[in-house]
């Protein structure tokens, strides 16, 4: 089995405003286009045209209506992609050394010439963030770019996962949870980013930013519900118990 470093120099990962997302899918199509041309195999399709299209997405949206205890019902888009785990179960499951994690950021990656495709990865990863290919029948995974982030041949401005130069909102941003002066760890910290599921002891390094209470109607008569970062039954239990029905 594979083992993780005992820590990283950095942890990039991504955090996402769940209050910004406007589901889109422009990360998703875009992390497909960059990554079915970059340094590993295309990310193939079967029966794109037919009547049950399937393929590997590295980036996924998901759209729920939640009902929150004041004001009307809402939609929030929900992006789900690797995490980039600490403590990354999908890596020390792999039997052949194929999953890693580097040491000198934190990225999570699969080597495809090592991978059998025996999916034990994809079954433990509790998040669903695995993809086999269903023509090269190796896993895939986001790598947050790792071919484009360090490439020095791009303007500097472009040297950031594809979805994040693609999201027309402004809602993913990228940056090293390891510095705490850092854009995305700042902005975690103002708006109380959430690590997902943290119970599983998997420690996520991306952080989803839940939707603010101005987005939902107040009454005078009924007090408005605690915020969602700090209440196990807010945001964070509903997101929770959504994932856990996905599967």
């Amino acid at each position: 089995m594979t083992s993780l470093p005992l820590s990283t120099d950095k942890r990039l990962g991504l955090a996402i405003d769940l209050d910004t997302c406007v589901g889109c899918h422009a990360c998703a199509v875009s992390c497909k286009e960059w990554n079915s041309g970059g340094s590993g195999t295309p990310l193939a399709d079967v029966g794109a045209y037919g009547a049950a299209p399937s393929g590997a997405w590295l980036n996924r949206v998901h759209t729920f209506e939640i009902t929150p205890p004041v004001g009307a019902a809402e939609i929030v888009h929900f992006p789900k992609s690797c995490l980039h785990c600490d403590d990354a179960p999908c890596v020390t499951v792999c039997p052949t050394g194929a999953s890693y994690k580097r040491g000198e950021d934190g990225i999570v990656l699969v080597d495809e010439a090592l991978c059998i495709g025996c999916g034990l990865c994809a079954w433990a990863c509790p998040y669903g963030a695995r993809e086999m290919d269903p023509v090269e029948k190796v896993m895939k995974k986001c790598t947050l770019c790792v071919d484009r982030i360090y490439n020095q041949t791009i303007p500097e401005i472009d040297r950031v996962p594809a979805c994040v130069r693609a999201c027309p909102t402004g809602a993913r941003h990228f940056g090293d949870f390891a510095d705490p002066d850092s854009s995305v760890s700042k902005l975690s910290a103002a708006r109380g980013g959430l690590a997902l599921m943290p119970d599983l002891g998997t420690g996520p390094v991306n952080r989803y930013l839940p939707p603010r209470d101005t987005r939902r109607t107040q009454t005078a008569t009924v007090d408005p519900p605690p915020p969602a970062e700090t209440s196990a039954t807010g945001f964070l239990g509903w997101l929770d118990a959504a994932l856990e029905r996905l599967g």
